[in-house]
């Protein structure tokens, strides 16, 4: 055999090893991570459907909505990195996340009943709730149609309606890729990337990578987890299709009557401020924290969102 020919064969049985190795770690980590999710949570029939939902710690009650690509795992990492201690968590998956099936209405209205159903269930009479990214939409609807069950609402970075200029994502060619990995349910394409290219994910997040780049480690730890969390890709993937085709309309904002707070940041890569600005001139009272860099994740203010929050709820009565 030549030199050449030894020299293929000696790259091919390295290639074929690293991508064998990559793969059993790929399906180690998927079954840890398929573990985990199903670890920490219950299933409740409600007259709305089957929901799933995490119930932790003691205090205030504070409904925890994640945004897409979440579940009651998300909610429970956003009440604790947003809202601290001294709450107890209810933080259900959305319809389509994780254990929680896509009922025929799927709608954010329909959801918002059924977060609604879920605090009955649990005996909570009023929580605070936390509408985060698309969550915003079903804790805006549960303000609206079940107003005695919210004591507080917080909305940040909502993806809501703006009639000027609408939530949207730039398409970017690692954009696209995100979005074919989303497409197909791509655990491993998931996965990959954010063990190789990692900013491509970051981005597809609504946070700038060089934001990121430059961000304490803590921080940069705090944005990979937020990575980390969409995965398993394929346990989410019917909570990403509904949430990624909004029929977004004007809701009649004006008749929400509990103390709300809207947060996003200017340079959101989701457009989520002209619907932070709209939906608080509309809501009477509401106070608006705009910053002016941090992306969808509001990277770097994650303290001062957690000191706003404990500031607005005590003004509003509200103390855990």
């Amino acid at each position: 055999m030549s030199r050449i020919g030894s020299f293929l064969v000696v790259m091919v049985i390295a290639m074929a090893t690293t991508i064998g190795v990559a793969f059993l770690l790929y399906r180690n980590e998927l079954d840890r991570l398929r573990d985990a999710v199903g670890r920490g949570s219950l299933v409740v029939n409600l007259d709305t459907g089957p929901i799933e939902y995490a119930d932790s710690g003691a205090g205030i009650p504070l409904l925890s909505i994640h945004g897409a690509g979440g579940g009651f795992d998300l909610g429970l990492a956003i009440a604790a990195d947003l809202a601290g201690g001294g709450f107890r968590v209810i933080a259900p998956s959305r319809f389509g996340y994780l254990r929680t099936p896509v009922p025929r209405d799927a709608s954010p209205a329909a959801q918002g009943d059924a977060h609604a159903a879920l605090l009955s269930r649990l005996n909570v009479p009023k929580a605070v709730v936390v509408g985060v990214s698309a969550g915003a939409r079903s804790a805006v609807e549960l303000a609206l149609r079940h107003p005695d069950k919210v004591a507080a609402l917080i909305l940040i970075v909502p993806a809501l309606y703006s009639p000027t200029s609408p939530v949207s994502i730039n398409v970017s060619l690692g954009n696209r890729f995100a979005f074919w990995a989303v497409n197909v349910g791509g655990d491993f394409a998931w996965w990959a990337a954010e063990t190789v290219a990692p900013s491509i994910l970051i981005r597809f997040l609504g946070v700038r990578p060089a934001l990121v780049s430059v961000a304490p480690q803590a921080e940069r730890e705090r944005v990979m987890s937020f990575v980390r969390s969409v995965e398993p890709l394929s346990l989410r993937f019917p909570g990403i299709k509904i949430d990624s085709v909004p029929e977004l309309h004007e809701l009649p904002l004006k008749e929400i009557t509990a103390p709300t707070m809207v947060i996003s940041a200017r340079d959101d890569l989701f457009n989520t401020l002209p619907a932070a600005e709209f939906a608080s001139g509309k809501i009477t009272g509401a106070k608006l924290i705009v910053y002016d860099t941090g992306g969808h994740l509001l990277v770097g203010h994650a303290q001062q969102v957690r000191e706003a929050i404990r500031g607005f709820l005590e003004g509003a009565g509200v103390r855990p």
